[in-house]
Formats: C-alpha cells, structure tokens, sequence
C-alpha cells in the first residue's frame, strides 16, 4: 500500500528536519526564564585558559588579544598548556611569562587532559574557556563574569561568530550552520539551559568541574555537567568571540566526523546524568538537539527509500530510475565544483554524512583523544 510508504517517508523526513525547523519554533512557545536581575554575588575572580597544539601562526594575534583582555580585566589570569607542539607554540608562550602562566606537558595526551591540568592549578572562582586561534572582544568579559553574580546560573556560553564566510562553499556553509546554532542556542537558553557550549569560548565555576576523560568533548562534558548540579548553562549574545571557518571541505569532513565521533562517546558517558536528573523537558532538548541531528543522514536516506517504494508501488519505477540517474550526475556535478546551488547542497550533504561517520567510529569504539588544527582554517 503506497500510502503506508509515503507516511514513512514523511515521518523521516519531519524527523531529519526536526532539529532545524520544528524545534526552534517549539522552543519560542515555552515559558520564558529571564536572568534574574538582582545580582546577588560579587563579581567572581577568573581565569582564561587555553590548550593549543601547532598553533605558532594563531599566537601573535592571541597574544594581542590577550593584552587587549588585560588593559580591561586586569585581574584575570592567562593560562595555557602546550601539547608537546612540534612547532614554536611552547616556546612563544614561555617567553610571555609576564602575561601567561604556562602549564608543561611530558607527552601528547589531547585537550580534555591539558585543561583538566590547568583548571586543577588554579584558584580562582572562575574558568574561561576558549582556543588558541579564537579572538574574544575585550570589552564583553566584564558582562561574561557579570552573569556569575546570579547564583542560579552555572555556565556561560558566549556568541562565536566566523568571520570569513566569503572564503568558498565550505566557509559559507559552516558558517550558515553556526548561526543557526547560535539561535537555537540563545532560543534554549531563554526556557531554561542550553544543551551544551561550544570550547570556543564558555565559562563555568571552577567549583563543579567534572572529572573528564582524555578521549571525550571536554566542552560537551564540562558545559553540560552545570545542569547536572541543577544550575543553568546560558547563552550571552553580548559575549562575542570572532575565529576562521574551514575553506577545505576535506579539512571540514575530517573535523564533523572527529567532532561527532567524540560527541557520541561523550553522550554514553553523560546519559546516566541525564537519566537521572532531566526533566521531560530537558530530555525533549537533548533529543531534538543532540540525538536527531546525529542521525541526519540514515534519516533522510530513510526518507528516500520508502518514497521510492511507495512510487514503485504506484507503478512509476521509471521515475525512480530516472531520479537516481539524475541524483548521481548532479552529484558528479557538484563534486568537481559545477552549478552553484548544487555545491552547495553538496557541501551540506557531504557534512550531514562525515557527522554519521563519526558516530559509526563512535560504535565501532574507535576514539579521538588527539587534534591537529585544520590546515585550511
């Protein structure tokens, strides 16, 4: 019976797009939770930390930024850590004593150990997460700890936004995405918590940092443990950090299946958690922002399928033959770069499959504890 396929069809479809369409609009119908507005607590003491791996030619503008960051917020400590970098990275932060305290390792063990060795030396109220390569606007630290003074309030997401997106599809598109992120993150912000930050830069009380193993998101980790203490992880629009976006699509399929690798094998570690302590609500989140986008790809493949069973059911074989010859020259097309749109949805595609890799890895129980910064960033 084609109707039952065509329903099928249609139930995966609404499922794939469910993260990006229907669950923004659901989330503007939920009870708004504005910060409350008595600050109650004075503001906190801090700490920036970042770990960086080969990261010689983003430094010197780190360095600035960083300079800039403590003409504002005198107070506020800089702390990085080194990966057993190849390059100059150790030694450019070594010579900034005056303005970095720098945290040595004795072999290449990944992010999540280095900033777990840096919160661990430090004292103060407050961790500021962020990386060697992204900027942060000086002046939005003040309103970044600021938010510290309300109790209720765990962690703090700034805003990243790319900038340059006029650097090919592969740019354009990521950067497409994240705004979309950042949306949907400011939107679950407004009802309560965000499902996670971003490591670009995000803060938490230095008092509930998690225990976090080598080969997981310590950002996923980390951001998403402050709702396990019952305090709320939000997003600040006026907390702005500026990075460089991938310009290579191999570059970008290699980062979405590492990322979604690692986000799944972070998800079997943090699922007792939110067993435990989500509400019906939370779970809703966590799904529709998490789960359902991971398996975008079966999903629309699904969707496919079963329209092309319910049209052979119909007695239009030929069209489906005629759309899958089609469907691979278009792909063709788009592979070696021709027809515009068509790179484009090519480029989404492409993504949408390098995240479903990485959780393939994630099951097969392969992990990625170490990173090398992208060569076309």
């Amino acid at each position: 019976m084609p109707w039952i396929s065509l329903s099928l069809a249609l139930l995966f479809l609404l499922l794939f797009v469910h993260p990006y369409l229907i669950y923004p609009i659901t989330l503007r119908w939920m009870k708004r939770r504005p910060v409350a507005p008595g600050q109650t607590l004075p503001q906190p003491s801090a700490s920036l930390l970042f770990s960086a791996y080969n990261e010689e030619a983003s430094l010197p503008d780190k360095i600035r930024n960083l300079e800039e960051i403590r003409k504002i917020c005198p107070d506020v400590e800089f702390v990085a850590y080194s990966d057993m970098s190849s390059d100059r990275t150790r030694e450019i932060i070594e010579s900034r004593s005056d303005l970095i305290r720098f945290v040595p390792s004795s072999e290449r063990t990944g992010k999540a150990t280095g900033m777990r060795h840096m919160v661990a030396s430090c004292s103060s109220d407050i961790c500021i997460f962020t990386d060697a390569n992204v900027i942060l606007d000086p002046a939005t630290v003040p309103a970044l700890l600021n938010y510290f003074r309300d109790p209720t309030i765990g962690g703090v997401s700034g805003t990243l936004k790319y900038i340059n997106d006029d650097e090919g599809t592969t740019a354009q598109v990521g950067g497409f995405y994240w705004r979309l992120e950042e949306k949907i993150k400011k939107l679950e912000s407004e009802c309560g918590s965000m499902m996670g930050a971003d490591g670009s830069i995000f803060a938490t009380r230095r008092s509930i940092y998690p225990v976090v193993p080598a080969h997981l998101l310590d950002d996923m980790t980390v951001s998403m443990s402050v709702t396990f203490e019952g305090l709320r992880l939000i997003s600040a629009p006026d907390v702005v950090a500026y990075e460089k976006n991938t310009t290579s699509s191999s570059d970008e399929f290699r980062r979405k299946r590492r990322i979604a690798c690692r986000a799944f094998n972070t998800h079997k570690h943090l699922w007792p958690s939110i067993d435990r302590t989500y509400s019906l609500l939370d779970r809703y989140k966590y799904v529709s922002h998490k789960l359902l986008r991971w398996f975008g790809a079966p999903m629309l493949a699904l969707s496919a399928i079963f329209f092309s069973v319910a049209l052979c059911q119909m007695g239009l074989s030929s069209v489906v033959v005629a759309s899958l010859g089609l469907a691979v020259v278009l792909w063709l097309l788009a592979r070696k770069g021709i027809g515009g749109p068509l790179v484009t949805l090519y480029e989404v595609l492409t993504q949408i499959c390098a995240t479903f890799m990485g959780i393939i890895d994630s099951w097969s129980g392969k992990t990625y504890q170490i990173w090398s910064p992208a060569k076309s960033r």
